[in-house]
């Protein structure tokens, strides 16, 4: 299998509001940057849609090491949360609908065809393409 980097962030202009993400691909010192956005959604839909976007960019099933700062998509996956809630329709354990079901949904899938290990990494913090991702998804919300 491939190794491959993905370093993700989301950014909204409100939330919600317009939403934009930036993602960079890393595979043996080559990097692919893919950007986008959406007029009216949350900071929370764009964290989703770097790792699916980034995922979604992969050709073939690939070893990936995937850093985010945003904690609702790391401890969604890492905790099990979002694996939880679809095991139970879509319902949290306080009994209220899970947010962004379709968006876990399809990272879920995502995450059984290739082999990935999530980091967080602390946002802000002069993580070089951490920022740059950053960079990107205000960008696209300016769009």
């Amino acid at each position: 299998m491939k190794n491959v980097e993905i370093f993700t962030d989301g950014a909204c202009s409100g939330n919600p509001g317009r939403g934009g993400y930036g993602v960079i691909l890393r595979y043996m010192g080559r990097e692919k940057e893919i950007s986008g956005g959406e007029p009216n959604t949350t900071n929370n839909r764009m964290e989703l849609m770097a790792a699916i976007v980034g995922l979604g960019a992969l050709k073939e099933p690939c070893s990936v090491t995937l850093y985010s700062d945003s904690q609702y998509l790391i401890n969604g996956i890492v905790k099990g949360w979002a694996e939880k809630w679809r095991n139970n329709g879509w319902v949290k354990s306080d009994k209220k609908p899970a947010l962004n079901s379709d968006l876990w949904e399809k990272l879920l899938e995502q995450t059984s065809v290739h082999d990935v290990k999530f980091v967080w990494i602390k946002g802000h913090n002069e993580h070089p393409e951490n920022e740059r991702c950053d960079k990107m998804a205000v960008a696209e919300t300016r769009k």
